[in-house]
């Protein structure tokens, strides 16, 4: 870090919550539980659909994909803040930031994609049954899913590149992860040209999938309604409703906190909204597509040996 104007900076330190310095050990406990608890949920929502030939259908592969995003998203982040919290050392690397900072603006690209196509899926199970197997073709559905990974990977290029050509001032970010708002509110240079670029990118990978899923359930509940049955109904509204609850978490956070002005950005709270998108919802995932999804705890109970799910 030769001098304080320089983007080639050896290190950055990252503030976390040192702000609420008797807060800490209590965030330290239970952010330990949370990260626990969501690396073991993820992983048993990916074991049980390799391990049970029910769970290998479009709906269940979408599942996968999301909870193994959902273990890299929170990873990428956690594991720093839980040494942050504990440690006297605070530092990262630039290397490390600028790294950090890609694969965390990845994985959320390639969720907010994953999402559209798990919409999608519930579409055409709802509203095209007779052709839904000719329609989720397997070739198909893998094929929308590499989509969503390379669609991710190339808008986290394109903002971390836009991020890398500013000059920044100083070596201290008011965060627990190194984030896009608080890289801009770091730069000693106008980000007006860079602002409205990162906001179209971000438009597109936030605002049109949150489109197009909203999009699909309207025509989601459109069909069911013209359902004469009401367990019909009921079973069509309770395989969808979950969906719609983690499409909610995930956009409503997300949005607010990159759609608006960097000026506008409260460090502060921004802190605890990340918090909540990087450790409360891939936790409310597993949690949402386990605990009311017949399918999966059936599957669980034959794992764990116990035969069929008597429930």
């Amino acid at each position: 870090m030769g001098n304080s104007n320089s983007t080639s900076q050896a290190s950055f330190m990252l503030v976390g919550f040192s702000d609420w310095p008797q807060l800490q050990g209590f965030l330290f406990v239970i952010i330990l539980i949370f990260y626990s608890l969501t690396v073991f949920g993820n992983i048993t929502i990916i074991a049980l659909a390799r391990l049970d030939v029910r769970l290998h259908t479009p709906m269940y592969f979408f599942l996968s994909n999301l909870s193994f995003l959902d273990l890299c998203f929170t990873t990428s982040t956690m594991p720093q803040l839980l040494i942050n919290l504990h440690g006297l050392d605070k530092t990262i690397s630039y290397g490390g930031c600028v790294a950090q900072l890609f694969i965390f603006l990845a994985l959320a690209s390639t969720e907010c994609l994953i999402l559209v196509a798990m919409a999608f899926d519930r579409y055409a199970a709802v509203c095209n049954p007779l052709h839904y197997t000719t329609i989720m073709h397997p070739l198909f559905c893998r094929a929308l899913a590499i989509s969503c990974w390379i669609g991710g990977l190339v808008n986290s290029l394109i903002q971390t590149g836009l991020v890398m050509t500013m000059r920044l001032c100083g070596h201290q970010l008011n965060h627990f992860f190194c984030e896009m708002p608080i890289f801009l509110k770091l730069a000693c240079e106008d980000t007006e040209e860079t602002e409205t670029k990162l906001f179209v990118a971000r438009t597109i990978a936030l605002v049109c999938p949150a489109v197009l899923t909203l999009g699909s359930y309207v025509h989601i509940v459109r069909a069911v309604l013209k359902i004469k049955s009401r367990s019909g109904r009921r079973k069509a509204f309770g395989t969808c409703g979950s969906h719609l609850v983690v499409v909610s978490l995930f956009y409503g956070s997300g949005i607010y906190a990159y759609l608006q002005p960097v000026r506008r950005y409260s460090e502060s709270k921004g802190k605890f909204v990340a918090l909540f998108y990087t450790i409360v919802t891939p936790l409310f995932n597993p949690l949402i597509y386990t605990l009311r999804n017949k399918d999966m705890k059936g599957a669980l109970w034959k794992v764990l040996g116990r035969g069929t799910d008597p429930g």
